[in-house]
């Protein structure tokens, strides 16, 4: 996703066409995004910190990296209020726990774990607690995410 300025006019990737758009170098998104708006203009840092760092000193005019980092930033004391991530997902991307591989056993332990989480309400909670003072809503159809099955 998108983080801008809370008075920013850009409401989706669309708007992004000349404006210059952060991520860490390394990082595939604003590749992707690229592909979706090849008129941004790309600004690369080290951290995601330094570009919201000049998002917040109007450096550049946008963030991109996964939408939970981004509202992780929006809902940080010195960004609240002064920051907000807009338009929709243009990529999805897979997160995933290391475990060695063939141990199956641990790996059911974690599925079952990340599935009474669910289950009991506690995803949930960590959602709303971390993501809502940024004004930020899970997309429902595709979280919380289908477990892969071990093997």
């Amino acid at each position: 996703s998108v983080l801008v300025k809370s008075d920013s006019s850009i409401k989706s990737v669309s708007d992004l066409s000349g404006k210059k758009v952060c991520s860490v170098t390394g990082s595939t998104s604003v590749d992707n995004l690229k592909e979706k708006q090849p008129n941004l203009v790309p600004q690369k840092y080290d951290k995601y910190s330094e570009c919201a760092d000049a998002l917040a000193s109007g450096a550049i005019e946008a963030m991109t990296t996964d939408n939970t980092i981004l509202a992780g930033y929006a809902a940080q004391d010195q960004y609240k209020g002064k920051l907000k991530v807009v338009g929709n997902t243009f990529s999805e991307e897979r997160y995933g726990v290391g475990l060695k591989k063939g141990d199956t056993e641990l790996c059911e332990q974690v599925n079952e774990a990340l599935t009474k989480m669910v289950d009991d309400g506690e995803w949930d909670k960590a959602v709303e607690k971390n993501f809502g003072p940024a004004g930020f809503e899970v997309d429902s159809e595709t979280n919380p995410p289908k477990l892969d099955a071990c093997s």
